[in-house]
């Protein structure tokens, strides 16, 4: 079969997103059935629903590709494109009717993000990216914002709760260091970050679906995605994550975090 160019792919991952949309959202607000995974997460039918359909589809268009996807783990895990799925990303949000739950689909080629898709199914949303191109918010190219100084950044986390008391005296010295910090977006806040809304994201405690995807998006858009070390992520990368607008708020921002904690 022949080897399939980014273009081809975020035309079939924004297909993708599409399915993701109409099957999350013929569960959102109606009663469900909520279980715990062993990791005491929330999982529902709506989670799993939306990502066996996301596989189906993969499947069906490029079976020689992997699939790892939070509710049903890794498939074909040598191959060199890697399909990476978050059916739901933010379940205790989609649980609790809170619209700000999205649908996380990206690619990897060897390893490294260069295809990505934010869906945002109850706001009709969408973030677009694709390594080397800009990015796209609803269609529209979409640009960072052009803050550089931490004194002026808008500073984001999902919920406090998500990190260990360390990590929270890290996001608390960056974050009130910062203009403004908000909690409770889960991965919009990501897209906030891609069209100039937000400026840092600081999260922890996360797996490769959460983020791997949002990667082409926000480096399309101009900014820059990493670890708390500033490594590059990939499949194996640790749980502590850092979003960034530009070069200049992520090195302020990691110097923050490596002068209040100890990284080693």
């Amino acid at each position: 079969m022949a080897r399939p160019d980014l273009i081809e792919l975020r035309r079939f991952a924004e297909e993708l997103a599409d399915a993701a949309r109409a099957s999350t959202m013929r569960w959102f607000r109606r009663p469900l059935e909520v279980e715990s995974k062993s990791d005491l997460s929330p999982v529902t039918a709506a989670d799993k629903e939306t990502e066996e359909r996301l596989r189906e589809l993969i499947t069906q268009r490029f079976p020689e590709h992997g699939i790892f996807g939070e509710e049903f783990g890794h498939t074909n895990p040598d191959a060199e494109f890697q399909w990476v799925l978050d059916p739901i990303d933010g379940t205790r949000s989609f649980i609790a009717g809170v619209p700000s739950f999205g649908s996380l689909i990206g690619v990897l080629r060897n390893d490294e993000p260069v295809v990505g898709v934010i869906e945002m199914p109850a706001m009709h949303e969408r973030f677009v990216g694709v390594k080397g191109r800009p990015s796209f918010f609803n269609s529209m190219e979409c640009r960072t914002s052009e803050r550089t100084s931490l004194a002026d950044a808008r500073v984001f986390a999902t919920t406090p709760d998500m990190f260990t008391a360390d990590e929270l005296k890290a996001f608390d010295a960056v974050s009130h260091a910062a203009d403004m910090r908000r909690f409770g977006l889960d991965c919009y806040a990501f897209g906030l970050v891609a069209a100039g809304h937000a400026d840092i994201v600081i999260e922890s405690d996360l797996k490769p679906h959460d983020i791997l995807p949002i990667v082409p998006v926000i480096e399309g858009a101009g900014g820059r995605v990493c670890d708390w070390h500033g490594r590059a992520l990939g499949l194996n990368s640790g749980p502590q994550v850092i979003a960034a607008a530009s070069d200049a708020l992520l090195i302020q921002a990691l110097d923050v975090i490596s002068e209040t904690i100890d990284l080693a």
